[in-house]
């Protein structure tokens, strides 16, 4: 047990600047092609907070895009994500552990207030850190809702990659591979909402993500990430 705590201890110390260093070096090799770049950009140029919300499956490549900026993130409480949570750590970011299971509320509430006072930009994946893959969970509008932030809905798609055994499929680029960027206008939800409502807006941001996903994976021919998954295995 000693000894399997020790090398754990070592993998968690090692293996988030390795991948830092090596990602940055295969990244750089990716060629990307933007739809609706400009909503980013207008958010980013207003110094306001936003949520900046995608897929699970697209958390590795959707790290680079917030690299050199001042970012909050929610990371799941299991002790596999403590990898992601330290990776973001040393780009400078700063993390909530929580997840539906595990501290969710908590999360939610520290994570509020580091978006209100510390005007932090947020970046969160819509379908959580358990899924269902690719169904936006409801925890998004009522952050959204309760910071008063706008959330700016993305998705990418890429030609040439790896797929990784996990629940969401989580997709890692291949070296020179093209990689299409898809963003929608923000989205702005009421201050205070009911159930019913919240579910529309839910279903609302939901409609949106799955559209530039589906254009995202379009422009390579694809239907999405599953689809090539079985071609790669």
């Amino acid at each position: 047990m000693a000894v399997k705590g020790f090398v754990h201890h070592v993998s968690l110390a090692v293996v988030p600047p390795l991948y830092i260093g090596l990602s940055r070096m295969l990244f750089a090799t990716c060629r990307e092609q933007h739809q609706g770049i400009e909503h980013y950009h207008s958010l980013l140029a207003s110094g306001k907070p936003f949520i900046a919300c995608f897929w699970h499956y697209s958390i590795l490549y959707a790290i680079k895009m917030i690299e050199g900026r001042d970012w909050v993130a929610m990371v799941s409480a299991s002790d596999d994500a403590e990898y992601l949570s330290r990776t973001l750590t040393m780009l400078g970011h700063h993390t909530v552990r929580g997840s539906r299971n595990r501290g969710g509320l908590v999360a939610l509430k520290e994570m509020l207030a580091v978006i209100k006072r510390q005007g932090r930009r947020a970046a969160i994946v819509g379908d959580g850190s358990q899924g269902p893959p690719l169904v936006l969970q409801p925890g998004v509008i009522l952050m959204a809702s309760k910071a008063g932030v706008p959330i700016l809905p993305f998705a990418w798609g890429v030609d040439r990659f790896w797929t990784f055994r996990s629940w969401d499929r989580t997709v890692l680029p291949k070296p020179f591979a093209r990689v299409a960027m898809c963003f929608d206008e923000p989205v702005t939800v009421p201050p205070a909402m009911t159930g019913q409502e919240i579910e529309h807006w839910r279903q609302e941001v939901e409609g949106r993500m799955l559209t530039l996903y589906t254009r995202a994976w379009r422009s390579f021919g694809r239907k999405g990430h599953m689809e090539i998954e079985q071609e790669n295995s």
